[in-house]
């Protein structure tokens, strides 16, 4: 059997030390001679840091102890990079430059202000306004109302190109069509087509043709829904006397259904807005009024507008089967983003800023959460003006009820009155927020607020015994949760006659609905007609109330 032997074994194990004397100086590895001179440079280093206590130590003729490692002076050495530990995003932001509460609500705001409306920077320039000024106040009123018309329509350019071709369309082709424009309200449908009827005008113009007649009429108004036919007829030619036998209607299918005897008849343009206005149980004026523009000598443009999205589908059924279902455009509910810029556009022709941007958002979100309504976020805006108005005003006249502290505070303090100048001289978020809460607070929460005591423990108990999955219940067993609720708050409870006679009380005031003609008031049924988290949220400030409801 073959075995290692043993000068191969040791051969492994002894210490191999290379030696470079073998080589030339000029001949030495690169490795070799880089490494020396990195170490001289750490000796060289560590001597000229070593060197005062040298000469120091060479002065001086009694002997000294050596140094340890340890107490030498260390090396500076180069800085190793270690991982970075993430913390979480709240730590991180807090460790930040701006770490106070002001310096992250800065951050926030500019963040928020150049992601929703870029239109910010241009109004930050303008001074302030100063709300005392009727002149200044009005101003701003006047540019948030409704019937304040802006020079263009903003975040509805797709459904105003569409539109606007349309109705081009028809009348370089001299063809009648329908269209039907739906929405909800405050999307800007009216002011849209408002826009669209001058535009139209003023290309007939330019590009040599009819300039169209225009009948624009609010269906609301109409006295009956047959008007308007007579309303299209008397623009569509001059009135004349006929027959009474002969309805409008039937004039003008007659008048579509033959040959003009002009060579070239202008075209008329119809808006009828609140459509809806229109839908009878038949729903024959609504079907004969889209059928005008189906008459092979018809010269109707028609545009209908209203709130449902699927009135064309559900109320005229038969005009698609004859291929004469009117085209619609849906405008949508305004988001965040579209808010901000109307209201900023609006507010732009402003001289001085009035709103805090914050504020702005704040209304935005707001609106565009609950229905995406501007005309809402324009009565909001004029009522948080009008609140930073009565806050000043009762400011002012409690500063006047006492002249002597006055003359004290403009001696002793004299810039406290500046300072708090430019705290209430423009609309913050709490002005605003104020009047968000005022505008969708429930009149059913101040109604249960205002209510007696025990009024108050009825609608208590309504809440509690309609949560076990019951739509309704009777008059006695409501009166036993009543009496339930006041043996555990120790309330003494009313009479039967009483606790009838309120709930009939609460019945007229609509929150309870009483049904059912038995003569015996305790077999009546009884049900809750209003929201049952109205009724929570009106009575929460009260513990006694709070407690009884969880």
């Amino acid at each position: 059997m073959f075995k290692p032997s043993a000068p191969a074994h040791n051969f492994h194990c002894r210490e191999f030390k290379p030696s470079f004397s073998h080589f030339p100086s000029n001949t030495m590895p690169a490795i070799a001679k880089r490494s020396l001179e990195l170490n001289d440079d750490k000796v060289m280093a560590v001597k000229s840091e070593n060197a005062p206590e040298a000469v120091g130590s060479a002065g001086n003729s009694t002997p000294q102890r050596r140094k340890l490692r340890s107490s030498s002076s260390p090396m500076k050495l180069s800085p190793i990079s270690k991982p970075m530990k993430l913390g979480s995003p709240r730590r991180r932001l807090s460790a930040c430059a701006n770490s106070s509460a002001d310096g992250i609500e800065k951050y926030f705001s500019q963040k928020k202000v150049q992601t929703f409306c870029k239109s910010v920077e241009k109004s930050v320039d303008k001074p302030k306004w100063d709300p005392k000024d009727v002149k200044q106040i009005s101003e701003a009123k006047e540019a948030l109302h409704v019937s304040t018309v802006p020079s263009t329509v903003s975040c509805r350019e797709d459904e105003h190109k569409r539109v606007l071709e349309f109705c081009k369309a028809c009348v370089e082709q001299e063809k009648a069509a329908s269209l039907y424009i739906c929405g909800c309200p405050g999307t800007g449908k009216s002011l849209s087509i408002e826009k669209v009827k001058q535009a139209l005008v003023d290309w007939a113009g330019e590009a040599g043709f009819q300039e169209p007649d225009v009948l624009a009429l609010n269906c609301s108004s109409l006295t009956k829904t047959s008007d308007i036919f007579s309303k299209i007829l008397g623009k569509d030619q001059p009135p004349k006397k006929v027959k009474s036998t002969t309805s409008a209607l039937q004039l003008l299918q007659n008048l579509y259904s033959q040959k003009p005897q002009t060579s070239r008849r202008k075209m008329t343009l119809i808006i009828a807005d609140e459509l809806d206005f229109l839908i009878t149980k038949d729903r024959a004026v609504l079907h004969d009024l889209f059928m005008l523009t189906t008459y092979p000598f018809s010269r109707c443009i028609l545009i209908g507008v209203a709130n449902a999205i699927d009135l064309a589908d559900r109320f005229l059924p038969r005009l698609q089967s004859l291929n004469c279902k009117p085209m619609v455009i849906t405008f949508r509910a305004y988001n965040v983003e579209q808010i901000i810029r109307i209201l900023q556009e609006r507010l732009m022709t402003l001289p001085h800023t009035v709103f805090q941007p914050q504020a702005l958002e704040l209304c935005a979100r707001k609106v565009a959460a609950a229905s995406g309504d501007m005309r809402k976020a324009l009565c909001i805006c004029r009522s948080a003006i009008e609140i930073l108005e009565a806050e000043l005003k009762e400011s002012n006249d409690n500063l006047n009820s006492s002249p002597v502290v006055d003359a004290f505070f403009e001696q002793q303090m004299a810039p406290a009155p500046v300072v708090k100048k430019t705290e209430i001289d423009i609309v913050k978020i709490g002005h605003m927020a104020a009047a968000l809460s005022k505008t969708y607070k429930s009149p059913v929460v101040d109604t249960v607020q205002c209510l007696p005591q025990h009024q108050q423990i009825i609608l208590c108990s309504a809440v509690k015994l309609f949560r076990r999955k019951k739509k309704d219940s009777t008059v006695t067993e409501l009166n036993k949760s009543y009496i339930d609720i006041c043996k555990s708050t120790l309330i003494p409870p009313v009479g039967v006659f009483e606790f009838s006679s309120m709930c009939r009380v609460l019945s007229d005031q609509g929150l309870l609905k009483l049904g059912g003609q038995c003569r015996d008031e305790k077999s009546k049924r009884v049900t809750l007609n209003v929201d049952e988290a109205d009724i929570t949220f009106a009575l929460q400030g009260i513990r006694f109330f709070r407690n009884c409801l969880q």
